[in-house]
């Protein structure tokens, strides 16, 4: 083995590491690995910025904004109130979910088809008592499916098909997955129609209070004439961590006063505070407060006047992951208070301050209903809500015409995909679906940049030597000369990557290899690339594996079993189908 090719071994190791274990964001772990290839002159300075420029990224970029535009122009909204119209059955709402959400998951990002679908499938499973848990990881696969079907269903399909011209071979066409992909769809329907109802835990929804904990810790406290406070400031930031609780609202008459920096209280305020019992105990003893009789906590209290109790998700590329929730509360407008986190079944109500946010968490905040909007409108949250709100008929109108429009002008080969959907984007801002700042912010920068610094290092496994010679190892370990079994093998070993890291890290690790074992073996790299393709987009069997899978985690309260449970079944099935079909669709 070359020096190089030693190097960027170590390299790419490092990197699947660091993306493995989740300490640190993969857009950061992908730069750092770009720079050590760059400045130890595998890569020359051209080389290494290349993907900055590379057409599958600009392309990424766009569709992120096109997706926005149909998203807050509603008219994906008008799509999912069919769930609501026609759910009234478990089957019957599982079979709209699947052929609603999967198709339009073809042609914009899974993530935002997820975030569009998901409040609406919580409606329809309330309206019918029907259990979310029975509805919510049929969505996630359903648009992994969808995703499979166009080239432009997934960032990781523009990526493989950026590898496949790097390595000289023919661009990826916007249907050239479609057939294997549709197969695939119907696959995946028929088992989360028919075995998938029987794998699935049928957990019912539970109100948002009882489901982070906080009957027990919430209490509502008068100041009376003879009160110590009584009179006086009350700083928050001095009786909060002395105490350990915290002071969500405090009431005077009819005015409310949503968690206060610091308030002069008076006779006859209400405190509503949350913390532990014993906390609630002392801070009501130390301060000569009255607790009010009968006081129940119940959602419907919180939820009147102008205050509501919301949930909010962090979404993958949210700008709040990584932040400890004392940082986030000055992100986020200055009356929304996070009263508790849940993650992966577990709430967190104590100590919420130093807590690190992360991807997939939801959040219970409490916030003026007039900031709604706002909240709304910001792409670093997905509120949870179980009303759709009606939106403007012309600009849903518009949106769909545009974005149709790029999918029809890139499937026709008119324009390519990357000019068509920055055409697209004028569009939608001279008709007004999007500001320029909207615009600017739907981007996922993140993933903009993880793309950007992964593509080279694909081209610096294939310079060094390092793919071709971890495939002349591969083949020697498995003395095998069966495209058949190379390809299974192939499949396989993305496949299971892919469950404990990025689906973009695993396609740009593999890729290359399974274009340069192709070759070796002198067959079609092609099929090798399309298994890299399916495997890496369709991760069933862990939550972490994939961000829609992420999404739905804590909305459908499941646990990692679930996954695994559901999931190891629906990945063997995928596995076959492919090995089988995928020579057949496309030759050796």
């Amino acid at each position: 083995m070359g020096l190089d090719a030693f190097i960027v071994l170590v390299v790419l190791v490092a990197a699947m590491v660091g993306f493995i274990q989740d300490r640190y964001p993969p857009e950061g772990i992908a730069i750092a690995a770009l720079l050590v290839l760059t400045l130890s002159g595998i890569l020359d300075p051209r080389e290494a910025l290349s993907g900055f420029s590379n057409e599958a990224t600009v392309t990424v970029a766009c569709m992120f904004v096109l997706s926005a535009g149909l998203m807050r122009s509603g008219a994906l909204g008008r799509i999912g109130r069919f769930l609501l119209r026609f759910g009234t059955t478990r089957l019957r709402l599982s079979v709209l979910t699947t052929l609603t959400a999967g198709p339009v998951s073809a042609f914009i990002n899974n993530t935002a088809a997820v975030a569009v679908f998901l409040p609406l499938i919580l409606e329809a499973a309330e309206r019918n008592r029907i259990s979310p848990s029975k509805l919510l990881i049929p969505l996630s696969y359903a648009t992994q499916f969808g995703g499979t079907c166009t080239l432009i269903g997934t960032s990781t399909n523009l990526l493989v098909s950026s590898i496949a011209v790097s390595s000289g071979m023919t661009a990826l066409g916007m249907f050239t997955s479609t057939p294997l992909g549709v197969i695939l769809f119907g696959v995946g329907l028929v088992y989360l129609l028919t075995i998938a109802p029987y794998l699935l835990p049928g957990r019912r929804s539970a109100e948002l209070m009882t489901q982070y904990g906080l009957n027990d810790y919430l209490a509502e406290l008068r100041v009376d004439l003879g009160s110590k406070i009584a009179g006086k400031p009350l700083r928050a930031s001095d009786v909060e961590p002395r105490f350990g609780v915290r002071i969500v609202e405090v009431l005077r008459g009819e005015q409310k006063l949503l968690a206060p920096a610091e308030v002069l209280l008076q006779p006859d305020d209400l405190l509503l505070v949350q913390g532990p019992a014993q906390s609630l105990f002392a801070f009501r003893e130390s301060l000569g407060l009255t607790m009010t009789p009968h006081y129940q906590p119940k959602l419907e209290l919180l939820e009147s006047g102008e205050i509501e109790v919301v949930e909010a998700l962090i979404p993958p590329d949210s700008r709040f992951a990584g932040d400890t929730i004392a940082r986030l509360r000055m992100l986020l407008h200055q009356n929304a208070l996070v009263l508790a986190l849940h993650r992966r079944g577990t709430s967190i109500r104590e100590q919420l301050g130093s807590v690190t946010v992360a991807v997939g968490d939801a959040l219970l905040l409490l916030v003026r209903r007039d900031e709604l909007p706002d909240l709304r409108r910001d792409g670093d949250l997905i509120l949870v809500e179980r009303s759709p709100r009606p939106a403007a008929m012309r600009q849903g109108r518009a949106a769909l015409a545009i974005a149709l429009g790029v999918i029809g002008s890139a499937a026709f080969d008119l324009v390519p995909i990357a000019v068509g959907a920055l055409a697209g984007i004028l569009l939608m801002v001279m008709t007004r679906v999007l500001t320029l700042e909207e615009t600017y912010a739907a981007i996922h920068w993140r993933v903009v940049a993880m793309l950007a610094a992964m593509i080279p290092l694909g081209l610096a496994m294939d310079k060094s030597g390092l793919a071709n010679l971890l495939v002349s190892q591969l083949l020697s370990l498995t003395s095998t000369d069966s495209p058949w079994m190379a390809l299974a093998l192939v499949y396989l070993a993305t496949a299971l990557l892919t469950e404990f890291m990025s689906n973009n890290g695993t396609a740009v690790l593999l890729a290359p290899i399974a274009i340069s074992l192709a070759r070796a073996m002198e067959v079609d790299p092609m099929p090798f690339l399309m298994a890299v393709m399916f495997a890496a987009s369709t991760s069933f069997s862990t939550p972490v594996g994939y961000q829609t899978n992420l999404m739905v985690y804590n909305a459908g309260g499941y646990r990692f079993s679930d996954f695994l449970r559901v999931g190891i079944p629906l990945n063997l099935l995928f596995f076959i189908v492919s090995v089988l079909l995928i020579p057949r669709i496309w030759p050796f």
